[in-house]
């Protein structure tokens, strides 16, 4: 039989099996009601490019990215978008690039991204949350340029993993090593609305085992509806010294990001306004006239705006921040290794919103019915993490620690204006103050983990566990309350501990490239610091349920089969997730005002579900990757939520819902075709059905979005090594959709659809970049 001939057999049958997917995908969705192990301390970067994308040989289920994967976006795309396409990821975002932080979510098997780890070279990026008290976005933390790659660990993290928020699953990044070669790159890029993105690198080359890099990036784009724009500047400088088997070396990234935000939709205001509905800006008069109607009537009307939250004149997010750390690996021996990491990171950000609830300069002739409030941001934390790795016979044994000592500012002040401005700096000098509470977070957590191998190599075992301990203080600061209700929130201290956490698996080598797996694993997370977590309500409400509350925990079971040939690389997963002492924030106003909230363990949650990946080499230069997901996430008890005029207390019937913002169906496939200097791809990424309300009575419908992309690498030209063009264009067919789902949280009803938790997808954009190498 001839090649020619089998490889169109073999690509007549990869399509035949992606038709199936597909169609069981569609059937899945119509058949839902309508109303419905790496260390942390191991600085060193893995190199992706050697190792299996589908985690061969690993006793957990892994998926991981290349620097070929983050390539193929466009450039200054977040790291997190090139996850969507590996099975177990849900990622939203309202922007092409998945930098806009207000709206970027990320979820795995139902769990939200405040339940899930994350780290860049071991550092701890804690869970990346907008209003984030333990850490940073990998947006800011690392220029995309310079990302190395990703491993994701869908439902049980390794236990080195410095992260207390890993409840369902972990993803480390790691950022590149300088090239032992000297070398200046340097990319341009233009797109829709404005779009620039100017990247630069100096690579020193190697000096005698040293070598280092500098590499700066700049980027701005319009917002794609309404007025303003997003920028983002940033800086990143690392260095390497080997000498012998060991070696040291330092990372510093600096980010500077300023993004006027988009305006929170609901179904109805979606449906009376339509898909380009924004913020007022630089409608001045109209933000005015409907303020003064709900300051002087409490009621609005003014044409299709009917109320105060329908648009606001502005909002802005700014954030600042630095990072720095020194690493180490040394060979102690030709058994023996440690792996030692020292960071700091340095956070200041404030979220801006013209708000139409407070008056400023109230009684005087300035009186002006719009003023600024913003929510502002500190972080200073600094820790360490060590891991000392034993090679003794058939076992590798391993122990680490790692310890933080985290303080975390957060301030809701209000500012006084007269008219319209360019709010794009850091506010000082509040008019009124609303509270400022401090938390300060200590984290201790120690693991030890035995690795070894038995019948001929062909089983592989993993055995271990972990002892974490976090807590978290608070305290008002005094002589700084101005408005609002003196002791608006509480001072306290929650402890989450817990001196064994199991972790087990194993994977076994059947033969003929198969491979059978599975883990067993049970986390706990700590208690949250800031405004959304069960210190952010009354002195009088945590007194009377605070020392109730129990962590949250998960226990997880997984396993599944993989099997790899010169055809294709698949892996089949399946788990069982039981996420126990559920804790909500029952919030008692709109998201947007913020006022103390209720905190309540609401039961369990359990997750059941499956993921195939399929990666096919169809030819030399073809390759169709694909990834399907099925995940019934559900609500295992109702719960209690206050009392009714009687007295009796009201019961929401969440018991068997689906978890909010968890789709049951995930499908993604791309083709990749690379003739020569070429590199074309195709996309598509399908995402089910999703509720934001908690008795599943409001929820946005199922979409498909596809995106391309084409590069050219014209090779040595004149003075330059390599010059290389490339477009990508996301969202092609120009879909309409609402990608971000609880912008504003989630609600236990919404039958009229008014509740403004929702953002749209961003319609078609491209982007032309040209690549310069010296």
């Amino acid at each position: 039989m001839s090649n020619r001939l089998l490889s169109s057999r073999r690509a007549t049958l990869a399509l035949a099996l992606m038709i199936a997917l597909q169609a069981n995908a569609y059937a899945a969705d119509e058949t839902t009601p309508a109303t419905d192990a790496a260390p942390a301390a191991d600085a060193s970067v893995k190199r992706l490019e050697a190792v299996s994308v589908i985690g061969q040989g690993e006793t957990r289920q892994i998926q991981r990215i290349t620097v070929d994967d983050v390539k193929a976006l466009p450039p200054g795309t977040s790291p997190l978008k090139v996850l969507e396409s590996k099975p177990g990821v849900h990622f939203e975002s309202a922007d092409p690039f998945g930098n806009y932080e207000w709206s970027t979510r990320i979820s795995l098997r139902g769990f939200n991204q405040n339940r899930l780890g994350f780290t860049l070279d071991g550092i701890p990026l804690g869970d990346m949350s907008y209003g984030n008290q333990n850490g940073l976005h990998i947006s800011r933390a690392l220029i995309a340029e310079n990302l190395d790659g990703a491993e994701l660990a869908e439902g049980i993290g390794a236990l080195g993993t410095a992260s207390t928020s890993d409840l369902g699953g972990t993803i480390q990044f790691y950022s590149s090593d300088p090239t032992p070669q000297y070398g200046v790159t340097v990319a341009q890029g233009f797109g829709t609305d404005s779009a620039r993105r100017t990247y630069a690198r100096l690579d020193t080359g190697d000096h005698n085992g040293f070598a280092m890099y500098l590499s700066a990036a700049y980027s701005d784009v319009d917002k794609w509806k309404g007025d303003g724009e997003q920028n983002q500047s940033q800086f990143n400088a690392k260095a390497v010294y080997n000498f012998g088997d060991s070696k040291i070396g330092a990372l510093v990234t600096t980010s500077s990001r300023d993004e006027n935000d988009y305006q929170d939709l609901s179904l109805a205001l979606q449906r009376r306004n339509g898909w380009n509905w924004d913020n007022f800006r630089p409608d001045w008069s109209r933000a005015l006239r409907v303020a003064n109607q709900y300051q002087t009537t409490g009621i609005v009307s003014d044409g299709n705006v009917q109320t105060p939250d329908d648009a606001y004149y502005d909002a802005r997010g700014l954030r600042d921040d630095t990072i720095a750390s020194v690493f180490g690996d040394f060979a102690l021996s030709d058994t023996v290794r440690l792996k030692a990491t020292g960071y700091y990171h340095n956070d200041r950000g404030q979220g801006h919103w013209f708000t139409p609830y407070v008056v400023s300069f109230p009684g005087t002739p300035q009186q002006t019915p719009i003023s600024i409030r913003t929510t502002e941001y500190g972080i200073d934390r600094a820790g360490v993490t060590a891991a000392l790795n034993w090679d003794i016979g058939i076992h590798h044994l391993e122990a680490g620690f790692w310890y933080e000592d985290s303080n975390h500012n957060v301030q809701r002040n209000y500012y006084y204006i007269t008219g319209p401005l360019d709010d794009n700096y850091f506010l000082s000098d509040p008019d009124l103050r609303q509270f400022y509470q401090h938390y300060e977070t200590e984290t201790r957590q120690f693991y030890v983990q035995d690795s070894f191998r038995l019948l001929d190599d062909r089983l592989s075992v993993d055995v271990g566990f972990k002892s974490p301990d976090t807590k978290v203080t608070a305290r008002d600061v005094p002589g700084t309350l101005t408005y609002g209700t003196p002791g608006a929130y509480a001072n306290g201290e929650l402890t989450a501990k817990k001196n064994f956490l199991p972790q087990v698996g194993a994977s076994y080598r059947i033969g003929g490239g198969w491979e059978v797996f599975g883990s067993y694993a049970k986390n706990i997370a700590a208690y949250q610091a800031g405004i959304t977590g069960p210190l952010a309500t009354t002195q009088a409400a945590f007194d009377t349920f605070g020392k109730q509350l129990k962590p949250e925990q998960s226990r997880t079971i997984e396993g599944g089969l993989r099997q790899v040939t010169d055809f294709y690389e698949a892996s089949l997963a399946v788990y069982d997730v039981k996420f126990s002492n559920r804790l909500l924030v029952i919030s008692q106003c709109a998201g947007i005002i913020g006022c103390a909230s209720a905190y309540a363990n609401v039961g369990s949650v359990t997750s059941r579900g499956a993921e195939l990946a399929v990666n096919f080499k169809l030819a030399q230069d073809w390759r169709w990757t694909n990834s399907l997901s099925y995940n019934r996430a559900r609500y295992d008890d109702n719960y209690i939520n206050g009392v009714d005029g009687q007295g009796q207390p009201v019961v929401v019937p969440t018991k068997g819902k689906t978890v909010v913002d968890s789709p049951k169906q995930l499908l993604a496939s791309e083709v990749i075709w690379t003739p020569g200097p070429w590199d074309m791809r195709l996309s598509a990424h399908y995402t089910g059905k999703r509720y934001y309300t908690y008795i599943n009575d409001a929820g946005v419908p199922s979409y498909w979005i596809f995106n391309a992309a084409v590069a050219y690498d014209f090779g040595k030209l004149s003075m330059a090594d390599d010059l290389k063009l490339a477009l990508n264009v996301t969202n092609l067919a120009d879909k309409h959709y609402f990608a971000t789902v609880g912008s504003n949280g989630f609600v236990v009803s919404d039958p009229t659809g008014t509740f403004q938790t929702l953002l749209p997808g961003a319609p078609r954009a491209a982007m032309l970049t040209a690549t310069i190498r010296f």
